[in-house]
């Protein structure tokens, strides 16, 4: 079983620690935008996910792309900061119960061509701006990403 997100749930757990993570807006020269669908729930989503000590958010999340969907990519801008108390995620092997911190940037492709990790993502595509309303995703990433479409994506990140 994979985690479990609760957002605006009476019933999630009280959170035990907060968890930094970083996730990609990345669009393409057709104005598609890059998605990755989770293996343990179906949902779809930015590529993204924890920064690990030692490395700057940035850097987290050059790396997670790579890693979930194949592409290199290159942060351009801030797209948003959410720290919504209320946006709980359980791993249920360990226990956690960790509060996201998750910082967004927009990035652009650099090099290769989505495809799932084979583990945790199950598949990654390019996805027009029009069908993003029809794919399953999680509100908090919705959000995330609606907001993140409506802003202009100026490179100025260096």
């Amino acid at each position: 079983m994979g985690r479990v997100q609760y957002y605006h749930d009476p019933a999630a757990p009280a959170p035990d620690r907060i968890a930094p993570s970083a996730f990609a807006v990345v669009r393409d020269d057709a104005d598609r935008v890059l998605l990755v669908r989770r293996a343990d729930d179906g949902r779809w989503e930015l590529p993204g996910g924890r920064v690990e000590l030692g490395e700057s958010a940035v850097e987290a999340v050059e790396r997670e792309a790579a890693e979930e969907s194949g592409l290199i990519v290159k942060v351009t801008t801030l797209a948003g900061v959410y720290t919504d108390p209320a946006h709980v995620i359980v791993d249920p092997a360990t226990g956690e119960a960790r509060q996201q911190f998750a910082v967004c940037f927009h990035a652009l492709p650099v090099a290769g061509e989505p495809r799932a990790d084979g583990g945790e993502i199950s598949e990654a595509a390019w996805v027009p701006a029009d069908r993003l309303d029809q794919l399953p995703m999680h509100p908090a990433m919705r959000r995330r990403l609606a907001h993140a479409i409506a802003a202009p994506n100026h490179p100025d990140i260096g």
